[in-house]
């Protein structure tokens, strides 16, 4: 696995196009608590990190992508990335935006979780916040690190407790720290111009 920055890290999407889970995926969400959500997203992801080099970039992706499109709302990190400009954008360019933040998101992730070296999950605790969302504090174990911060925040929409946003190391939003940098893209291009860079950035990550 690649040294984790010490930054908040985004957990998102697949680089294939992802809706919002159906039918057994959705229902399995929705049948499980904040940390059941988080225990189940660990368990592939540490499976993936296990069989990192036999899947390869694009094979972490594919094995990701529904993990990530049933434990994350992807088109709630996508708006709460972009902020209040996102009520200014058409749908069919909110669409586009989904899936390149989504595409580009997974690709980092896969990416960065890249091999294995002994590490595991460890759920620290759970607790709710003032507006009903639930705060789910997990380690990322290393034998030969110190420890590394998971926080995911979750929120009950449609039934199903699913991951809004991220904190790694400390209590910063990866989410909100995206924000500014988002907001001179659309200043600067427009919708079409963030995307275009979502996927210049996806593009450059599967080539290595």
């Amino acid at each position: 696995m690649r040294t984790l920055p010490r930054r908040p890290l985004l957990l998102a999407a697949a680089l294939l196009p992802l809706a919002a889970p159906a039918g057994p995926a959705r229902a399995q969400a929705a049948a499980g608590s904040p940390t059941a959500v988080i225990e189940g997203f660990h368990a592939v992801l540490l499976d993936i990190m296990r069989n990192a080099q036999r899947l390869g970039i694009r094979g972490r992706i594919q094995r990701l992508g529904p993990a990530m499109g049933t434990a994350f709302d992807l088109p709630a990190m996508t708006r709460i990335s972009i902020g209040p400009a996102w009520t200014q954008i058409p749908p069919a360019e909110q669409e586009a935006l989904i899936r390149a933040f989504s595409d580009w998101s997974v690709a980092t992730f896969a990416n960065r979780f890249d091999g294995y070296a002994g590490e595991s999950f460890r759920i620290e605790g759970e607790s709710e916040l003032s507006n009903g969302d639930r705060l789910v504090r997990s380690l990322l174990v290393r034998p030969r690190d110190e420890p590394v911060a998971l926080n995911y925040r979750l929120r009950n929409a449609g039934g199903a407790w699913q991951v809004v946003d991220v904190y790694l190391s400390g209590t910063v939003s990866e989410l909100a720290s995206r924000r500014a940098e988002f907001t001179t893209l659309l200043r600067d291009g427009g919708p079409q111009r963030l995307a275009a860079e979502l996927q210049r950035r996806t593009q450059a990550l599967l080539r290595g």
